[in-house]
C-alpha cells in the first residue's frame, strides 16, 4: 500500500475526529491557563532562567520552579530537578524517601512497571540495596477485569496488615492491556482508602500529566512523580524529573536525593532552568499534539481492522496508544515505520534486543531530539504474544500523523 493509497483513508479517519479534537483543545486551554497563571503569580523573570553553579545555594529560579509545579498540580510542594536520571529514579527516590524498615508497600494496580521491580526487590539478586534488602515488604492487589480497583481486596490487606505505609498506584498501563486509571476512579478510591488508613497514597504519574484538567494530587493523592522527558518537559527538557505533593513528604524525598539536612537547599541548576521553564510552559500544548496523534492512529488502524486501545472515541487519561498485531512481523514493521518517520536517526533500523530491566526482548523506535524522550513520537513493544505495540508522543500533530502513515505503509509493504 503506497502513501497515495493511504491518504484517502487517513483523511476519512481525521474528518471523524473533529469532536474528539475539540474536547482535547478545551483541556489544553484550561491547563495552559493554569500554567500561565502560575508564571504570573510567582513573577517569573529572565534572571530566573540563568541557573547556578557549585552548591546552588539561593537559586531563586530553581526554587520558584518548585513552587510553580506545586501550584499547577494543586499541592503543597514539589521537587523538580534535572539531577533525576529517569522516571524510575524519581519513583525510587520517593519510595526510599518515605518508606522505612518494617514498612510495607502495597501496590493496588498490580505490579509496577518492569524497571521498578528490581528496586522493590521483586526481581534481581539480594544485596543490591533494594527495598526488600532494607526490610521493606511488597504486596499487591490486582485491578478488576473492568479496570476498577478491587476495593474488597484492598480493604482486607489494610485491615490485616498495620505495617502498610504506602498505597501505590500506577496511573498508566505499562506493558499491559488494562486501561489507564481515570481521575474519577482515583478520587473515589482515595476517599475510600483515607477512611481506612493514614498510609501515604503515591501515584506514578508518568504519561498522564496534562491529559486531563487535574492531576492526582488534586483528587487526594499525597505524592505524584514523573519524568521531565515525558509530558511535563514539553519536549524541551533535556533530562530530569519531579515529585509533587505534601510538604513533609517532599522534604523526605529531597533528603534522599541529596542528603539528610541538605535536601532542597543544594543542587546547582547549571544551564537547565531555561529548558525546564519553557518546557513546562509548552507542556499542555505539546501533550495536546501527542494526544491528537494517538487519536488519529487509533482511528486509522482500527479502520484497517487492528485492535486498538483506547478506541478513537474513548476518553483519554494519558498519551499512550496501543495497537495489537497478533504477529511479530507486523509489529516490527510498525516500529521501523515510526523510526523512518522521525526527524532524527530516520535511517536507523530498530531490532529487538535484551534490554536491561525487561523480561522479554524489546524493540524500541525513537528518533528524538532528546534521547529517549517519550513525549516525542516513539514506539516500543515486548516481543511476545499478543504482539502489542505501545506508542506515545508527537511534538506536533502533523509530524506525528505523517509518521503514523509511514508506519502503516511499511507494515502493508512487508505483510
Amino acid at each position: 500500500m503506497t502513501k497515495e493509497d493511504i491518504k484517502p483513508l487517513a483523511d476519512t479517519a481525521e474528518k471523524k475526529l473533529a469532536g474528539q479534537f475539540a474536547e482535547l483543545d478545551k483541556i489544553c486551554e484550561k491547563n495552559t491557563e493554569k500554567v500561565l497563571h502560575a508564571f504570573h503569580r510567582f513573577k517569573v523573570s529572565e534572571a530566573m532562567l540563568h541557573g547556578s553553579t557549585g552548591y546552588g545555594y539561593d537559586d531563586r529560579g530553581r526554587d520558584v520552579l518548585d513552587e510553580i509545579y506545586a501550584d499547577v498540580f494543586d499541592c503543597e510542594d514539589a521537587l523538580v530537578r534535572h539531577h533525576f536520571v529517569s522516571g524510575t529514579h524519581v519513583l525510587a527516590t520517593a519510595l526510599y524517601g518515605v518508606l522505612r524498615p518494617g514498612d510495607t508497600l502495597l501496590s493496588v494496580s498490580g505490579n509496577p512497571y518492569d524497571t521498578l521491580l528490581e528496586t522493590i526487590g521483586v526481581t534481581g539478586e539480594p544485596g543490591g540495596g533494594s527495598l526488600k534488602d532494607f526490610g521493606i515488604q511488597f504486596k499487591k492487589t490486582e485491578l478488576l477485569p473492568n479496570g476498577d480497583f478491587d476495593y474488597g481486596a484492598v480493604e482486607k490487606e489494610i485491615k490485616n496488615d498495620p505495617s502498610i505505609r504506602m498505597i501505590f498506584v500506577q496511573r498508566s498501563r505499562g506493558y499491559t492491556q488494562r486501561p489507564t486509571i481515570s481521575l474519577e476512579k482515583m478520587e473515589a478510591f482515595f476517599t475510600f482508602v483515607k477512611n481506612l488508613t493514614d498510609a501515604v497514597i503515591m501515584v506514578d504519574n508518568c504519561y498522564g500529566e496534562f491529559a486531563a484538567e487535574k492531576e492526582p494530587t488534586a483528587v487526594g493523592a499525597d505524592l505524584i512523580a514523573g519524568s521531565l522527558i515525558k509530558n511535563p518537559g514539553g519536549g524541551l527538557a533535556q533530562t530530569g524529573g519531579y515529585i509533587a505533593g505534601r510538604k513533609d513528604l517532599i522534604e523526605k524525598c529531597a533528603y534522599r536525593l541529596t542528603a539528610v539536612g541538605i535536601g532542597k537547599e543544594c543542587g546547582a541548576s547549571l544551564s537547565q532552568l531555561r529548558y525546564l521553564y519553557q518546557g513546562f510552559f509548552m507542556a499542555p500544548h505539546t501533550v495536546l499534539q501527542a494526544m491528537k496523534t494517538a487519536v488519529f492512529a487509533a482511528a486509522l488502524f482500527s479502520e484497517m481492522g487492528f485492535a486498538v486501545s483506547p478506541s478513537p472515541e474513548e476518553k483519554r487519561e494519558d498519551i499512550i496508544q496501543t495497537i495489537t498485531f497478533g504477529k511479530e512481523k507486523p509489529l516490527i514493521a510498525f516500529c521501523r515505520g515510526i523510526q523512518a518517520g522521525a526527524p532524527i536517526d530516520s535511517y536507523v533500523v530498530p531490532e529487538p534486543w535484551a534490554m536491561p530491566g525487561y523480561s522479554d526482548p524489546v524493540i524500541m523506535a525513537a528518533g528524538s531530539f532528546v534521547s529517549g524522550a517519550s513525549i516525542e513520537l516513539s514506539a516500543d513493544a515486548p516481543i511476545k504474544p499478543p504482539y502489542t505495540v505501545y506508542f506515545q508522543g508527537g511534538l506536533t500533530y502533523h509530524s506525528g500523523k505523517l509518521a503514523i502513515i509511514k508506519a502503516l505503509q511499511m507494515l502493508t509493504e512487508e505483510a
